[in-house]
């Protein structure tokens, strides 16, 4: 029988990257080291990191068909990623962005051309065969259709006995309130909430944010914050506040993807029956030697 999915349902964008030796001033003209096209966008990228690890996976979100589409497809496809799910769309573009990777930090700055395509919507999703997956992850965009679909998973799993139930976590990264109606009181039992919509909310640090955030989720979730190089911290509902302290790289060259990697990570550990705590770890690890590589070749 074959295994199970993980299914990532949210982003996926050409990253135009140009890596440079320095940040450039504005209005001058300067030289990149070097410059690729890669696949990206949160989604996406978490699988990109669970194929690397091994685990089946799958992608859904929406593109439009062109020469942009045809490159992303193809490099799901060579990273063995089931493309089945793509909500193709029949108006708008594939979005695109321009990213600038700082070679002497790995800082990377994201200029994207969001463009007119609509996110996946319910309706698509109710053409997902949900007993093909035993994880699906949703990154928080178009908050009122994907609660629908949060909806649809807490439907199916009333059905199923213990050991088929779906797994799901949602991922709020962006700073936009709305978001927050994805949290509660739907079957979310992990959550991820990014440093920048902790320091957005007013707090200072990650065991701040998920003792101030943690009455936003379902009862018996797990919150969890990643703080860079501070490493990460999640909180349950026994109230133990779980730390994995940070793992860099002898040098950090590209934090491009590095929440995505960190975010799959954890996934891909607690899918395969570890702790939190044990699984905390192993994301700070497998995103602490991303930042040391240039993409995402190598991280395993």
């Amino acid at each position: 029988m074959e295994d199970k999915q993980i299914l990532c349902v949210g982003l996926v964008v050409l990253d135009i990257i140009s890596v440079v030796d320095k940040y450039p001033e504005e209005d001058t003209d300067s030289r990149c080291l070097s410059q690729r096209w890669q696949r990206g966008g949160n989604a996406s990228n978490s699988c990109t990191v669970l194929s690397l690890l091994g685990a089946p996976c799958a992608f859904m979100g929406s593109m439009a068909p062109g020469h942009v589409a045809d490159f992303l497809v193809a490099d799901f496809r060579q990273r063995g990623v089931d493309v089945s799910q793509v909500a193709w769309q029949g108006k708008g573009e594939t979005p695109c962005s321009c990213c600038i990777v700082n070679n002497s930090n790995g800082s990377r700055t994201i200029v994207l051309y969001d463009t007119n395509l609509p996110d996946v919507s319910a309706t698509d999703f109710d053409n997902v065969d949900l007993t093909r997956f035993k994880w699906i992850h949703i990154e928080g965009r178009n908050a009122s259709e994907q609660v629908k679909m949060l909806q649809r998973i807490e439907r199916h799993n009333a059905t199923q006995p213990p050991g088929q139930k779906i797994q799901v976590s949602v991922e709020v990264e962006k700073p936009r309130e709305e978001l927050f109606s994805c949290l509660p009181p739907f079957h979310c039992p992990q959550v991820f909430v990014s440093k920048d919509v902790a320091r957005h909310l007013g707090y200072r640090s990650a065991v701040e944010a998920l003792r101030g955030l943690y009455g936003r989720v379902r009862k018996g979730a797990t919150l969890i914050c990643a703080w860079a190089e501070e490493g990460a911290d999640a909180l349950g509902p026994d109230g133990r506040l779980l730390h994995s302290d940070a793992f860099p790289p002898p040098r950090v060259v590209d934090t491009l993807g590095a929440g995505d990697t960190f975010n799959a990570s954890v996934i891909f550990s607690l899918s395969q029956g570890k702790t939190m705590q044990e699984a905390l770890r192993f994301g700070c690890q497998v995103a602490g030697k991303k930042c040391g590589l240039q993409g995402f070749e190598g991280i395993v």
